[in-house]
């Protein structure tokens, strides 16, 4: 049941004392007692609109706990405790939460091509009860090698870590084919979503000895990010993600979206809908800020000098 659209005085006050709303949060990955970085952002952007769990709202959690084929079950869960609305961390999490519910809202956050995923009509009508924010990954990977190639000019191989189970990572890849011929790029696909395929493809680098090594987001690509930095750094070869937390973990540089921004704004689309507004009326936004990080660390390890021009558009520089 929608929140009513009401002023935080008088009646309306009273009334949200007597009914507090539930929002259910749906997550691919374990909750943690501590909220993750990008879970404390969206907590901080409720907050920002005077919601705070266990008074003015109340939230349930679930988690597939990194199963996919437990993400169904944990869906289901929030439905049959009647949550307002369910919010859906990253694109296999609100597939999930919309084949539970065809009348529950459900306000995806960090979902990449949500109209081939079949989540909603348009981003600019979204149709049924899905709406929510994207993060446009498949744009940014054709810009993403770009970099690549300005910084390594001379690069001709590119290994691609991906996973089978985020539904926009077979766009993704025909995207950046596309990109690598545009740049003369050849492009090696490694199929990560476990660690024994994680393992495979490293023998496989080791052997094949590409040029660089190019990462798509997932929460498994995020999990092994520190497997993959190492093995980067044992193997000399450099890295590009698409968030800044495989550069803290030793990679060399990432461009994308600023996650915590994504985070924090989903709290204005669960207030609208809290408020009566309905998700199919409700456009999905896209990024609006992106950041550029660079480890410079790493790069004198690998003895890459980064060009000045990157260097300039860079939003943080690890020293």
């Amino acid at each position: 049941m929608a929140w009513p659209a009401l002023s935080w005085t008088g009646a309306a006050w009273a009334q949200l004392q007597a009914r507090v709303p539930r929002i259910g949060y749906l997550s691919f990955a374990p909750i943690t007692d501590v909220p993750s970085p990008d879970r404390a952002a969206f907590l901080y952007g409720l907050r920002e609109l005077g919601y705070i769990d266990g008074k003015t709202i109340t939230i349930e959690y679930q988690s597939g706990e990194m199963n996919v084929e437990m993400l169904p079950d944990a869906a289901a869960e929030l439905v049959a405790r009647k949550v307002d609305l369910i919010v859906a961390a990253g694109t296999v999490a609100s597939v999930a939460a919309k084949n539970a519910t065809k009348s529950i809202p459900v306000v995806m956050m960090f979902s990449s091509e949500p109209v081939a995923s079949g989540l909603i009509t348009s981003l600019a009508r979204p149709g049924g009860n899905v709406t929510g924010l994207s993060t446009m990954q498949t744009e940014l990977d054709a810009k993403r090698l770009e970099m690549l190639k300005e910084v390594l000019p001379k690069i001709s191989h590119v290994a691609v870590l991906w996973t089978t189970v985020h539904p926009s990572h077979k766009y993704e890849l025909t995207s950046i084919a596309g990109a690598a011929r545009r740049l003369g790029m050849a492009v090696t696909t490694f199929d990560v979503t476990n660690p024994s395929g994680l393992n495979r493809a490293f023998a496989a680098m080791t052997e094949t000895r590409p040029d660089a090594l190019f990462v798509l987001w997932d929460y498994r690509t995020l999990t092994f990010r520190k497997d993959i930095a190492e093995f980067a750094a044992t193997n000399r070869l450099p890295t590009s993600f698409p968030s800044m937390e495989f550069v803290e973990a030793g990679g060399l540089m990432s461009y994308g979206p600023n996650q915590h921004d994504i985070f924090r704004r989903t709290a204005i689309i669960v207030d609208k809908i809290l408020k009566g507004a309905k998700p199919a009326q409700i456009p999905v936004e896209q990024p609006t800020e992106f950041e550029l990080i660079v480890n410079m660390k790493t790069a004198k390890a690998l003895a890459i000098e980064i060009p000045h021009s990157i260097l300039l558009r860079a939003d943080r520089v690890i020293e």
